[in-house]
């Protein structure tokens, strides 16, 4: 068993929605915190707050015992580990580094092997629980790679999360937080629809979720996002074009097991129109406005 990271340096990259209330924890915890964001502003508050800003992913990755990138899509993360400027080109040997994006499950295998060439221990452990989550440090994280390496950083993802699992070997916290998306998905319709149908049948919305969100229609979705939609609150905790990218993942993911994905389908198909329609940097709650016939 490897001995558990403690208060080693720690190099955050992706300081947006979500990376600027994760790193805010481990600086709150005590550990020495390095950034980097591709718009430094969305630093600003983390730098002010103690954390020490870089100008490169190189700059940061060479200083940092612990690396976590919190970025957006799988383009992304490949050329932040992979490419010449990139993590593992300047990581130190023995260095752990944590792909916290929702990324694909076969870059999260390819990024393990590697950084096992240059014995850097790998982990993928995307989480769960929009902004809401992320900023009360309650967020769900489904970790891949080697146990003895999720061992050894668990003090530091306890920090960040409340519901912390290990799922398997590399790749295997990416698949797991496929299975979330498409729970989400096909929900997220129902949400919809079930808030809409309220509002046309005269009654008030927000005095039906005080009956449904409690029964056996109750979600994370339902309680957190759909009095969201009632208030016409449609700032991303999470936005729509991730949602697009993580569906279009996972349908890829599907079909290479011959698995039918119906509701995903759909999905994918409502919130490609609505991206088609100007709303991709909405959050995902703003499938209200379609099913509402607002745009």
């Amino acid at each position: 068993m490897m001995t558990a990271v403690t208060k080693s340096t720690i190099g955050f990259i992706g300081t947006g929605v979500m990376g600027k209330s994760m790193a805010g924890h481990l600086l709150t915890a005590g550990y020495p915190v390095h950034v980097y964001n591709r718009t430094k502003a969305k630093a600003e508050e983390l730098i002010a707050a103690g954390a020490v800003w870089n100008d490169t992913v190189a700059e940061l990755s060479s200083k940092a015992d612990v690396i976590i990138t919190m970025v957006g899509y799988p383009k992304d993360v490949e050329e932040t580990y992979l490419g010449e400027g990139g993590i593992l080109a300047h990581a130190k040997e023995g260095a752990y580094v944590i792909d916290m994006t929702t990324s694909s499950p076969m870059l999260a295998k390819k990024i393990y092997e590697a950084a096992k060439q240059k014995n850097i221990h790998t982990l993928d452990a995307p989480v769960s629980g929009g902004d809401i989550g992320a900023r009360e440090a309650r967020l769900a994280i489904m970790v891949g790679g080697d146990e003895t390496a999720f061992e050894a950083v668990q003090p530091i993802l306890e920090k960040m999360g409340a519901n912390i699992v290990y799922q398997g070997s590399a790749g295997a916290g990416q698949h797991t937080k496929m299975c979330n998306q498409i729970a989400i998905a096909s929900g997220m319709i129902g949400v919809c629809e079930a808030m809409v149908y309220a509002k046309r049948a005269g009654l008030d919305p927000e005095n039906v979720l005080k009956s449904i969100s409690t029964g056996a229609a109750g979600s994370w979705s339902l309680s957190n996002l759909a009095p969201r939609m009632l208030k016409g609150d449609f700032v991303p905790g999470f936005y729509i074009k991730h949602f697009i990218k993580d569906m279009g993942i996972a349908l890829e993911a599907a079909e290479e097991m011959g698995m039918m994905t119906p509701g995903l389908k759909l999905t994918k198909s409502l919130y490609d129109e609505l991206a088609e329609k100007g709303e991709e940097n909405k959050g995902t709650q703003a499938l209200y406005r379609l099913i509402d016939e607002q745009i």
